[in-house]
């Protein structure tokens, strides 16, 4: 029930006079919503286009680096005996590279096959233990030595034949951190030991098998005695690289004169590795960071010549409760164009990024060159500033004079 007064003699209505001034001050209010809506939408206006210039400078950061444009290729004459991959420093030229073996560490397996490591099926498979499995009783020790970092590491082994199994040896082997590996595989019922690593460096020696259970329980065919003799050692890569001879390396992964190789086969088989510019790679770079750069340029333009629809203020609440989901984004889109329409500081950014791109720098003492001395430069006025790119002439200054190309972009 609306409760409606009135003056006793003027014949006021009190009710409307409330309303009339209640809305007179909901107007002042809605004024300062929409003053703060419109500073609101620069703010973010601004965010996104300060994350925009930042990803744009970030992009010229990394044109001002060497890999940027000193990207190589290697390229192997016979990928069976080796690969080859060229990092920055790598000298175009043709090698020669002769491999007479590889390197590889010590590797020694059952034999034969074991005895069972387990006995029944499925679900009521049990592991046997090193007593049921060889028929052993008592205790079984051996000492191992293998070598960490060129470091000679010794370790000591004692099992319970009674309590323990293969897979205890394997573990306890693999937990002593003297760069000796075993596994067992009871598919095959087999035990496998092998180093770690691979070189020169690298051994299998055991120095004592008490009850010979790695030579007659796990056939393993392995010297046995504390005296170095009997350790069985890894072997380096041997090769050639042009005329130097008898370079070895413990690995067959290996970085030489910047080139880094994979070895595959050995038997004195002679590979040429061919290492050129890899100016596929120059110019994908030059694209993508000259195409980061129109868009930015593209994108500060928009903003500074869109149109300004001041007949569009932000939207009250009240205002959009009368409105459908579809009216309401037509009318904010309007309401957000051109807010940053000739903006001075955006304008500042927009002429020297432009002025940036055209300008001249020095690439040696007295000698100055720019953009469009390498095929980069602008076209009709109505662009604005955006770039294309001549990729003939692009890679003709590439091939001919590349360190004149990144001189460009670094100074």
């Amino acid at each position: 029930m609306v409760m409606r007064l009135t003056g006793l003699a003027s014949g006021m209505d009190i009710d409307q006079m409330v309303t009339d001034l209640m809305k007179a001050n909901r107007m002042k209010v809605d004024a300062i919503f929409q003053k703060k809506q419109v500073l609101e939408w620069k703010r973010d206006d601004y965010r996104d286009i300060n994350t925009k210039l930042l990803t744009l400078r970030n992009s010229a950061f990394n044109m001002k680096l060497q890999s940027s444009f000193s990207s190589k290729t290697a390229t192997s004459s016979n990928t069976n005996v080796l690969t080859a991959t060229a990092g920055g420093s790598a000298v175009p030229s043709n090698y020669s590279i002769t491999v007479h073996n590889l390197a590889s560490g010590v590797s020694r397996s059952s034999t034969e096959t074991l005895a069972p490591s387990y006995k029944g099926t499925g679900s009521e498979r049990v592991i046997n233990s090193l007593g049921e499995q060889f028929g052993l009783s008592g205790n079984v020790t051996f000492t191992l030595e293998g070598m960490v970092d060129g470091v000679a590491k010794e370790e000591s082994f004692t099992f319970d034949t009674a309590t323990a199994n293969i897979n205890n040896v394997v573990k306890a082997i693999n937990d002593a951190g003297i760069g000796i590996n075993a596994s067992y595989d009871s598919g095959t019922e087999r035990f496998f030991l092998m180093t770690s690593g691979s070189g020169s460096e690298t051994k299998i020696h055991v120095k004592a098998d008490a009850e010979n259970f790695l030579t007659d329980n796990l056939k393993l065919a392995v010297n046995v005695g504390a005296d170095d003799s009997n350790a069985h050692m890894g072997i380096d890569a041997t090769i050639d690289f042009n005329d130097a001879t008898g370079l070895k390396y413990a690995s067959n992964q290996f970085t030489l004169n910047g080139i880094n190789f994979d070895l595959k086969s050995g038997g004195g088989q002679t590979v040429t590795v061919n290492v050129a510019r890899d100016i596929d790679a120059a110019v994908d770079n030059i694209k993508a960071f000259v195409e980061l750069y129109n868009s930015t340029i593209d994108g500060l333009n928009t903003k500074l010549t869109e149109k300004r629809h001041r007949d569009f203020p932000p939207l009250t609440d009240a205002q959009k409760e009368e409105m459908s989901e579809k009216e309401i984004e037509k009318w904010e889109e309007k309401a957000r164009s051109g807010i940053l329409s000739s903006d001075q500081l955006l304008s500042s950014a927009y002429n020297k990024l432009r002025s940036a791109a055209m300008s001249r720098v020095e690439v040696e003492p007295g000698v100055f060159s720019s953009l469009s001395a390498i095929g980069i430069n602008t076209q009709i006025y109505t662009e604005k500033g955006k770039l294309h790119i001549d990729e003939t002439k692009l890679r003709e200054a590439l091939i001919n004079d590349p360190d004149k190309v990144m001189s460009i972009f670094t100074n």
